[in-house]
Order: C-alpha cells, then sequence, then structure tokens
C-alpha cells in the first residue's frame, strides 16, 4: 500500500511536469509559426488538465483506494490526449505519442493487464479518431488543418501507433516485473538481514548467560542432589527438593539453547539413527509429563530406519523444540504424527504434524524471530534454533498452520556427504555404530 501510495503521488508529479512542458513548448512554438494550433482551446484543455490534477491530489490525500484512483486517472487522460490530438491535426499533429506515458504509468503502478488494457484503450481511442477524421464522421477541428491524405497512409500511420503502444506495454512489463521481482527479493533479504541481527544479538547474550549462570547453577543443582541423597527427608521436603531439582534442568535447558543458538560446531558430526532419536526424544518428554495418554503418537519412525550424517546434538534439538511446542499445542489432547522419509536419493525429509490450535498468519509470520513465543511459558528460542540448524544443513523448513485445525513442520535435508554411505555400509557389516536411544 505505501509503494503503490508512493507511486501515485509521483504519477500526479510527473503529470504536471509533462503538462507544463506542453505549455511552455506551445507559447515557444506559437511565437515561431502561425500554424501550430488555436491557442484557446489549447489552453482550456490544459485548464481542465490542471483542475483534474487538483482532483487527483485530494483524492490523494483523503482517499484510500489508490487503485481505483490511477484507473480513473488514466482513463480520463487518453480522453484528454485524444482531445489534444484532435485539436492538434489528429493524424497531422504530433502529440499522440502521449499515449505512452499513460501505458508506462499503468505498468509501473497497476499491473501486468493493466498496461495491456491501457495499450489497447489507447490504440482504441486513436484508432477511432482518425478513422472518422478519414471518413469524415469527426470534422477537422478547423479547415487549415483539412489535408487529402490517402487511406493508406491513414492505416499505416494506425499500425504504426498501435504497434508502438503494444511494444512499450509488454516492454514496460518485462521491466517492471523484473523490478518487482527485485524488490521482494530485497524485501526477504531485509527480513532475513534483520533476523540474523536479532540471532547475533542472541548469541552475545547466550555467551554472557553460560558464564554467569551456568556454573552457579550446577553448584546449586549438584548440592542440592547431595542434600537430597544425605539428609533424611520428609515427603514435602522431597517434594521441594525435585522442584529446585527440575526447575534447575528447566534454566539449565534454556541456558543450552542459547549455546546452540550462537555456536557454530560442527566438528561432532557421524552416523546419526534419527528414528532413535525421535523415540528417546518421545521417551523423555513423557518422562516429564508433557507427553500422556490424552496424546496418540503415529508415524513411520516406529518402523522405518532413517540413517543420516550430522551432529546428533543438532536433532536432538530439531526434535525436541518442534515435538514439545506440538505437544504444547495440544494441552488437551490430540493426534501428534512424526515420519521420516527418503522419497529422494538425495535429500531426506522430516514430518512433524499436530492437531492443536495452529496457528494464524501473523504469528507464522513471526514464528522463527528470536524471543517470540506463542506460549505463555515459552521462551522463543527453540524455532529459532531449529531453523539455524537446518539453514547450517543447507536445508529447507515449510511451515503450514491452520488456526483450531493444526500445524505441520516438513523440513528438507540434502543427503550430499558421500562418507555418509561408507558409515551405513560399516554398520551393515556391523562394525562400529553410535546408538543414541540409550
Amino acid at each position: 500500500m505505501n509503494t503503490q501510495r508512493t507511486h501515485v503521488f509521483w504519477f500526479i508529479i510527473l503529470r504536471l511536469i509533462v503538462v507544463t512542458s506542453l505549455v511552455i513548448s506551445a507559447v515557444i512554438i506559437q511565437y515561431s509559426t502561425s500554424t501550430f494550433l488555436p491557442l484557446n482551446p489549447f489552453y482550456y484543455l490544459i485548464i481542465l488538465v490542471y483542475f483534474l490534477t487538483l482532483i487527483y491530489f485530494l483524492l490523494y490525500v483523503w482517499g484510500k483506494n489508490f487503485t481505483f484512483q490511477v484507473y480513473l486517472q488514466i482513463l480520463l487522460d487518453l480522453l484528454l490526449i485524444t482531445g489534444l490530438v484532435y485539436i492538434s491535426g489528429g493524424l497531422k499533429g504530433s502529440f499522440y505519442f502521449l499515449y505512452v506515458f499513460e501505458i508506462i504509468a499503468a505498468s509501473i503502478i497497476l499491473s501486468y493487464r493493466a498496461a495491456l488494457i491501457t495499450a489497447a484503450l489507447s490504440a482504441i481511442c486513436f484508432g477511432l479518431l482518425m478513422d472518422g477524421m478519414y471518413f469524415g464522421l469527426i470534422p477537422f477541428f478547423s479547415g487549415e488543418q483539412w489535408a487529402d491524405v490517402s487511406l493508406g497512409l491513414v492505416i499505416n500511420n494506425i499500425f504504426i501507433a498501435w504497434s508502438v503502444f503494444i511494444l512499450v506495454a509488454i516492454l514496460m512489463n518485462y521491466l517492471t516485473g523484473n523490478l518487482r521481482r527485485t524488490r521482494m527479493e530485497l524485501e526477504r533479504a531485509h527480513k532475513e538481514l534483520e533476523q540474523r541481527n536479532r540471532l547475533a544479538i542472541a548469541g552475545e547474550v547466550s555467551a554472557r548467560l553460560a558464564h554467569e549462570i551456568r556454573n552457579p547453577l550446577a553448584a546449586i543443582a549438584g548440592a542440592v542432589q547431595v542434600l537430597k541423597e544425605d539428609l533424611v527427608l520428609n515427603p514435602e521436603q522431597k517434594d521441594l527438593m525435585n522442584i529446585v531439582l527440575r526447575e534447575s534442568v528447566r534454566v539449565s535447558h534454556s541456558i543450552e539453547q542459547f549455546l546452540n543458538l550462537a555456536s557454530d560446531e560442527d566438528s561432532s558430526s557421524t552416523a546419526v539413527d534419527l528414528s532413535s532419536l525421535v523415540r528417546e526424544t518421545l521417551m523423555l518428554l513423557e518422562r516429564g509429563g508433557e507427553l500422556n495418554g490424552a496424546h496418540q503418537v503415529t508415524g513411520n519412525f516406529k518402523s522405518k530406519k532413517v540413517q543420516y550424517y550430522g551432529n546428533p546434538n543438532h536433532f536432538k534439538q530439531i526434535f525436541w523444540n518442534l515435538i514439545k511446542n506440538s505437544l504444547k499445542a495440544m494441552p488437551k489432547g490430540g493426534a501428534l504424527t512424526v515420519d521420516i522419509d527418503q522419497e529422494k536419493d538425495d535429500e531426506i525429509q522430516l514430518r512433524i504434524a499436530d492437531t492443536g490450535r495452529g496457528m494464524s498468519e501473523e504469528e507464522m509470520k513471526r514464528v522463527f524471530e528470536p524471543f517470540y513465543s506463542r506460549f505463555e511459558d515459552g521462551i522463543g528460542m527453540g524455532m529459532s534454533v531449529v531453523q539455524r540448524i537446518v539453514e547450517d544443513y543447507q536445508g529447507k523448513i515449510h511451515l503450514s498452520s491452520e488456526v483450531n485445525r493444526g500445524t505441520e513442520v516438513v523440513i528438507t535435508l540434502p543427503w550430499k556427504n558421500p562418507d555418509m554411505l561408507k558409515l551405513i555400509k560399516k554398520k551393515e557389516r556391523g562394525e562400529k555404530w553410535i546408538n543414541f536411544s540409550s
């Protein structure tokens, strides 16, 4: 809307510049020749143009439907240009080039279709005027303008004008199409840059948190664990100890998420059993109480084994954050689906879907922003961590959601490391394999 508003404003300004230039040119030429065009009708037409420009400017200031205003302005301008062509002598005049400006404006401000429609309307207006004047249906504005012109010349000039109108429309549509695509790419790049800046800030925060909180927190948790084992506690005191330990684990996990977001470590890559990691994640969530009997878990991870080459901690983070978000979106229960597929030889897909509350369009736009969370107890780092990991693997993440229907996350990762095949063959021969389910 802001871009279109700016275009409309400049359309009005350029219109004033062109009209004023015509007035200056008319005055100069009028004093240098006596056969240019009658001054009074020309000035009346110019005054009408200035008046309409004032109306357009008021509509621009007060109005909101800029698309309608541009269509109206172009339509009236085509009529005014046709009138100017008529009083300047029709075929003998030279003002029909002004049609080109309207075609250009339609392409830049409106759309590909609007430019072609404007070109067609320009051709119709100019063609009807020329045919009408040649066949006597429209009288010449003045007797001095009459000339014995052949039908072939009229048709030739009309054909040339039409060709110019259509070619200008096609060329401008090609140029404006490229400009629109470039602008969209720049806007997308700008959003990605802003997001990466937030990630950089998150990295700085995570480093500070790691030094300021992690070590004292580990000491506190260790001391409480020792006290819990050495002291004789009643049930209420044991519950309090368990709360301290559980909350310490939760805060420690939050710190780890900050560290995972900031870390570029990729040295511990090895062969990973993705299905085993899914089962491990579900087991941990079940022990923690997030996954319970109200949730139905399905998916091919139970029977299908897909192996990949990467850092196991990265995939633990992916499954932990995505599955936990799905469970949070289904506080009263629902269906959770986890599939791991390799339909193509050069990629694998991780699919996690739920039947939870879903997301609105605004939530989907912001879901990967650091520190943004849809949940009251959320930190807003989980999806940022997932996106960071997927990008590090040159993968893609696709999100689809519908309010009150559920959410589906599909991660596509390239299968491009040749060492993976060697590791799989070693596993098939019974050689060492790392199993993360234990």
